[in-house]
């Protein structure tokens, strides 16, 4: 069993780059068959918006599949159940190569969802394993590199992938990439969570660690305000390409650099986040981002109101109403993993798999209501990031924060 208090972290850049690469494999394996849409749409012949079903698919995978590495990785230890991910995630990928059919690939899918979502769980306990909460916070604003790089590069290489070889070649990319991971874990990876002491996995043990965590009103407020924020960032990420594209006329072609300037943001926030480490407590930092969150929603929501009537909000207001949201997000998501992880050591898989799975859970909610309320305005986008932010900001203030009483 581990100890609930971690020594701090030193040395920690290579095992950090190896964690980073098992984060990504959620990331790489939707941005980069995004581009492939259409041909796989062509290739299997099949109907309108049916590829979009695997991409649906996946997020279940996702979602679902956390909750049930992290009480395996509290029994097992950390490396076995990334192996049988990883093995997993091998299968998925070979299968949505061969499949001949877009219910296959939906199938397959996610199975390689299912192995995948070991990879983006699995290295949040064990940051928690071997760090304490400040290097924690250091390390997964570290590992945020990934998610602000996957929407960047990962788009790019599928694109040259699919021009050079066809769209089933992305599937042998990324069962190349599953087999390094599988190597680097074998090899590189050291066990960091130590079982001698752990009991018989149990449904009603792994059900009663679930309800505990839900009774710990800080673990909650942590999570909901890093998935509620983080969850804006999928209805950006769903809502984005029509207001930028349809509304604003910006070419396709030109909406990438729009998406990279808003990832570049995510990108130094997080960077500068693990320099502010150094000063300031993560629960400080995360508190002054949510501002920045509701602040940016809000903002986003009122600039759509007062023009409703009156044609299209400036470009440029709109522009950096987006990006502040996407940027706050550096700071927000490193450091409310790092405090609703830090009081939970011992099950530290269990609770790095709620918290993916509301996460995951709220962010496709998020991404469904952009759909339901699309309405050929910006609104639906702006008032979702309004209600994200703000619920964000809420959950920590209502749950977390401790106000301090002046006499």
């Amino acid at each position: 069993m581990n100890s609930a208090s971690p020594k701090p972290a030193s040395g920690f850049p290579g095992w950090v780059v190896l964690l980073g690469a098992l984060t990504a494999s959620g990331p790489l394996s939707i941005d980069m068959y995004l581009p492939s849409f259409s041909a796989i749409q062509q290739g299997l012949q099949a109907k309108g918006g049916a590829v979009e079903l695997t991409l649906v698919s996946f997020f279940i995978g996702l979602t679902f599949g956390q909750l049930i590495y992290g009480p395996l990785s509290d029994r097992f230890g950390r490396k076995p159940p990334l192996y049988v991910g990883f093995v997993l995630y091998l299968i998925g990928s070979v299968g949505c190569y061969m499949a001949d059919s877009v219910t296959a690939l939906t199938i397959w899918r996610l199975v390689q969802a299912l192995g995948a979502c070991a990879g983006m769980v699995i290295p949040r306990a064990i940051v928690r394993d071997r760090a304490a909460p400040a290097d924690a916070a250091r390390i997964f604003s570290m590992l945020m590199l990934v998610m602000g790089l996957a929407p960047i590069l990962a788009p790019l290489f599928g694109g040259f992938v699919l021009n050079m070889f066809g769209w089933r070649a992305i599937f042998i990319a990324l069962t190349i990439f599953g087999a390094l991971c599988l190597l680097a874990i074998h090899f590189q990876l050291n066990e960091s969570h130590d079982i001698q002491h752990e009991p018989p996995l149990q449904f009603k043990v792994v059900a009663r660690n679930y309800l505990n965590l839900f009774e710990s009103k800080t673990f909650v407020g942590y999570t909901l305000a890093g998935g509620l924020a983080i969850a804006g960032m999928f209805a950006y990420v769903a809502g984005s390409p029509f207001v930028v594209t349809t509304l604003y006329g910006v070419s396709p072609a030109h909406f990438g650099w729009v998406f990279g300037f808003n990832a570049i943001g995510l990108i130094g926030a997080s960077q500068l986040n693990v320099w502010q480490l150094k000063k300031y407590a993560p629960a400080v930092l995360l508190r002054n981002a949510l501002w920045v969150s509701a602040l940016a929603g809000i903002g986003l929501f009122a600039l759509e109101i007062f023009y409703r009537h009156h044609g299209l909000p400036p470009f440029a207001l709109v522009l950096a109403g987006l990006f502040l949201y996407v940027a706050s997000i550096g700071y927000v998501s490193p450091n409310a993993s790092a405090s609703a992880l830090a009081a939970h050591g011992e099950h530290a898989g269990t609770a790095s798999a709620l918290m993916g799975a509301l996460q995951f859970g709220l962010g496709t909610l998020a991404g469904i209501a952009i759909g339901v309320l699309h309405d050929e305005t910006a609104l639906p986008l702006s008032l979702v990031l309004a209600v994200c932010g703000t619920g964000a900001w809420l959950s920590y203030y209502l749950m977390v924060h401790k106000p301090v009483h002046k006499l």
